[in-house]
């Protein structure tokens, strides 16, 4: 991802864009992870706002499934 959404932004989203961004963090997480262990990370700083948006992604997610569960 290049630019870093906002709640605002993934609350306007459907639960599969959700689940399709959700996926694409996870894989990008991943690639910092890899790079970190390699000792190519340039951008440290990445991997916290990498980590809060799957944060918030989930927290989204979960308001969405529990709101289609109540009504």
């Amino acid at each position: 991802m290049a630019k870093n959404k906002t709640a605002a932004d993934f609350r306007s989203e459907t639960s599969d864009k959700l689940k399709e961004d959700l996926l694409q963090l996870k894989k990008e997480q991943f690639n910092l992870r890899f790079q970190v262990a390699t000792g190519q990370l340039e951008k440290t700083a990445r991997i916290k706002i990498i980590r809060r948006e799957i944060a918030r992604v989930q927290t989204i997610l979960r308001e969405k499934v529990r709101a289609e569960a109540e009504g």
